[in-house]
């Protein structure tokens, strides 16, 4: 079953244009922190893709974290956002990047940054691969847009259709029924 539906993958993004996009957010990144040094909080699982070619294409020192959150089951969003893997180390007084594949709703992008404000970081700004406007329900300034994608179900290059086919190089979609 879902080796049939990997088969319908359509490229939205080709490997290419990616690279190209997350080399011109990584010089503006470098722009804005000139002088600094930066916290990347690479949110789990999808955003790995994206964390490691845009930190690899930044001169600007950073240190990297990791956070896992949760707010689907399936294919839905579910408004309830856990913590599944929190931070190592304190944010207090630092400069942070959220590193997100996507944004869509924003409410898990909303929680998240809520968070991580009340640990007092020196500032917070959030870098997001895809933007599915359209289907926003809360308001979330994104600092970072890599795309503004339409409202269809992606994969590929991070994103994943139950954790199937986050390896393909590009990013695609899948027309579902």
């Amino acid at each position: 079953m879902e080796e049939e539906i990997l088969e319908k993958v359509k490229v939205l993004y080709e490997e290419k244009e990616i690279q190209t996009r997350i080399a011109a957010l990584a010089k503006q990144i470098d722009d804005d922190y000139q002088g600094k040094k930066v916290v990347v909080i690479s949110i789990l699982k999808g955003a790995v893709f994206f964390t490691v070619d845009l930190v690899k294409r930044m001169k600007t020192p950073i240190e990297l974290e990791f956070m896992q959150v949760s707010s689907y089951e399936g294919t839905t969003s579910t408004q309830k956002i856990k913590i599944k893997k929190g931070l190592e180390q304190s944010i207090t007084g630092k400069d942070v990047l959220i590193v997100e594949d996507i944004i869509d709703t924003g409410y898990t992008l909303k929680y998240l940054k809520e968070y991580l404000l009340e640990q007092n970081p020196n500032s917070l700004k959030l870098a997001v691969l895809a933007d599915k406007k359209e289907r926003r329900e809360v308001d979330v300034k994104i600092d970072y847009t890599g795309f503004v994608i339409p409202n269809k179900f992606v994969i590929g290059y991070g994103f994943d259709y139950n954790q199937m086919g986050r390896n393909l190089p590009y990013v695609g979609y899948i027309e579902m029924a």
